[in-house]
Parts: structure tokens; C-alpha cells; sequence
């Protein structure tokens, strides 16, 4: 079904794999295109309750393939960078849980694909960056989701000087969630989804949705978009089996999502 993807679904997580190796998972609009669709049919897939996005190869992805750009007017520049982007809205839209997991190198648009997954775990010494800018070009459009990660000054720094920052100083300006050694990569992805997938699905949809609609907005409306949130979730079947679970000492038998 897909040729610059591989997609499985095993104990309710599903899995989405860069897999362009030999072209250093570079974003064509096929990858792009194919990596939106797979990210829709996954968040209605009822056994998939959170997904991981990682990548096969030397490193996660080395941004957008140039030929994309060359020879194109202003126009046709556009229309293939929105639909590339297209794939960035999903991720914030869909309600199951994102995880990145990344090796080797995630720059430009792979960077802005990392910063826009829920949650983000790298090997040790992975090189992120910004760097467009050394090529004559700008990464911009990554540059949304990455300054709301780390402020205005140090996007600006990775933006205008495409400096290579490795996982460790990522984790520590807050781009990514873990920083592991790279032998135990798919060891701590697989441990952080299993724990997310023994949750109740429902809630952390809810969460997920509601998260990222109070972000950005007055305190006021953010409050009421939570309150709304946890009473919902309050009403859940789930809630009334996880508090019964926990008072029997047993697994809760979650309802699919």
C-alpha cells in the first residue's frame, strides 16, 4: 500500500517508518503525502491507542528533498510546500498520542516533525538543526513548532545560524522528552508507548484535544476548555472502571477508542 512508509499495528501501537534510507528519509511530496494518510488511518484504527514515528537508516530524516523546489515559480513553491505541510496539521489534530523516535539526525523538516509529535525520545549524540539557512534556504515553517518549544531567542538562533545542537542540549532546552543510549532506542520507545497504550484511550484523546486547543489563548477560556475536558472524561465508562480497578487492585479493562 505504501512505498516510502511501512506501517504496522502490534498491541496497540502503531508504527510509521521513515523508510527512504538510501536517500536519508528526505520529504518528498509521495513520503508526505503517504505519512499523512497513514497518521489519519491510524487515529481510526481502534487498535492503534498511540503512534510511534521513527525511521530506518542512518538518521530520521534530512529535511525536504531540494529537487522538490528547483525549477518551480513562486506558485508551484507553495502548493507543494502547504501540501507537504499538511501532515504537520494532522499531528496536531488527530487524538491519539504521537511519539518520535529518533536516531542519527532530524534536521530541517525532520526537525519540525519531531517538535510536532506529542512526545519525543532520541539516541544519544542525535544532531538536530535548523539548517536551511546554510544552503541559502530557511526553515521557517519548522520554526512554528519549534518556538513554541523554546522561545523566540533560541529559535531564532537555530533559524539564523543553523547550528547543529546535539539530543543532549535538545533535552535540555526542552525539544525532546529522553535522551537514550542508541542501543536502547527501540527498547524506551517501545517502554513509553506500552505505558501510554495501558491507558484509558478515551482520556487521553480528550486530553490530547483539549491540550492543544487551550494552548495559546487567554487563561480564561484555557481554564473552561480544561474544565470541560475533565468532566468529560469524569462521564467516561473508563473512569468509573479505573477507579474500580484500582480499589479491586486489578488491570482495567479499557474501552477502545
Amino acid at each position: 500500500m505504501y512505498e516510502n512508509i511501512v506501517v504496522e499495528v502490534k498491541d496497540f501501537i502503531g508504527t510509521i517508518t521513515l523508510n527512504r534510507p538510501d536517500n536519508l528519509n528526505v520529504f518528498t511530496t509521495p513520503l508526505a503525502n503517504e505519512l499523512n494518510e497513514a497518521l489519519l488511518e491510524l487515529d481510526k484504527n481502534k487498535d492503534a491507542r498511540v503512534i510511534v514515528i521513527k525511521a530506518n537508516g542512518k538518521g530520521f530524516s534530512a529535511g525536504i528533498d531540494m529537487n522538490e523546489l528547483k525549477n518551480k515559480t513562486a506558485t508551484e513553491i507553495y502548493d507543494t510546500i502547504t501540501l507537504m505541510e499538511r501532515m504537520n496539521l494532522t499531528l496536531t489534530s488527530i487524538s491519539t498520542p504521537t511519539i518520535a523516535s529518533v536516531h542519527g539526525f532530524a534536521v530541517a523538516n525532520g526537525f519540525g516533525l519531531v517538535s510536532l509529535c506529542d512526545l519525543a525520545i532520541a539516541a544519544e549524540g542525535t544532531k538536530f538543526g535548523a539548517t536551511a539557512i546554510n544552503v541559502g534556504l530557511s526553515c521557517i515553517g519548522p520554526a512554528v513548532s519549534i518556538s513554541k518549544l523554546v522561545g523566540r531567542k533560541r529559535t531564532l538562533e537555530l533559524l539564523l545560524t543553523g547550528r547543529i545542537i546535539l539530543a543532549e542540549e535538545a533535552l535540555e532546552w526542552g525539544l525532546i522528552n529522553k535522551v537514550v543510549p542508541k542501543d536502547k532506542l527501540e527498547e524506551e520507545t517501545n517502554k513509553l508507548a506500552k505505558d501510554l497504550a495501558s491507558k484509558s484511550p478515551l482520556a487521553l484523546q480528550i486530553t490530547k484535544r483539549a491540550f492543544y486547543n487551550m494552548s495559546d489563548i487567554p487563561l480564561e477560556k484555557a481554564l473552561e476548555i480544561a474544565n470541560q475536558a475533565f468532566t468529560q472524561i469524569c462521564t467516561l465508562e473508563d473512569a468509573e472502571e479505573g477507579i474500580q480497578a484500582f480499589l479491586e487492585k486489578r488491570e482495567p479493562n479499557w474501552k477502545l477508542k
